[in-house]
C-alpha cells in the first residue's frame, strides 16, 4: 500500500485493531485485504510444531472461513495491539460456541510479521482449556 509519494505505509496498532474488527464481523473479504498474496497463517492447533500452516490467500481465507463455520458466534474481545517495526502482537480473549454445542473462552495472542504495509505472517496461540458446556 504505497501512498501518493511512493512511500510504504507502516502497519500500526490501529491496523491490527481494524483487522481484529474484521474477524469479529466474520468478514473474510476485509481480512484478506490486510494480507499479502503469499501470506502464511499458523493456526493455534494442529499436528506440527507450528500448529496447522496455511500458505497463500486462498488457503488462509479458507482457514478463516472454517473458523467462522465452526464457531458461528466467534468473538475476539479485550483486544490489545502492539507494533514494533515489521512485527506486531495482538492479545485477545476468544469466545464462542462450537457447532457441536460446546463453548470456549480462552486468552490468546497473534504474532505478526509485516511486509509492504500488509500482514505477511499470522501465528495464533491460545490457552488450552477443557470444553465448557454450551
Amino acid at each position: 500500500m504505497a501512498d501518493t509519494l511512493g512511500a510504504q505505509r507502516a502497519v500500526t496498532a490501529g491496523t491490527l485493531a481494524a483487522f481484529s474488527d474484521a474477524f469479529n464481523r466474520h468478514d473474510a473479504d476485509a481480512l484478506m485485504g490486510f494480507m499479502t498474496e503469499d501470506c502464511v497463517f499458523d493456526a493455534a492447533g494442529g499436528p506440527d510444531v507450528h500448529g496447522t500452516r496455511f500458505v497463500g490467500r486462498e488457503a488462509v481465507r479458507a482457514a478463516f472461513e472454517a473458523v467462522f463455520r465452526s464457531f458461528p458466534d466467534a468473538h475476539w474481545g479485550s483486544g490489545r495491539h502492539y507494533v514494533a517495526g515489521e512485527r506486531g502482537v495482538s492479545e485477545w480473549v476468544f469466545s464462542g460456541t462450537h457447532a457441536e454445542g460446546w463453548r470456549i473462552e480462552a486468552e490468546g495472542c497473534d504474532l505478526f510479521e509485516f511486509r509492504d504495509g500488509l500482514i505477511a505472517v499470522k501465528r495464533a496461540f491460545r490457552k488450552e482449556r477443557p470444553r465448557q458446556p454450551g
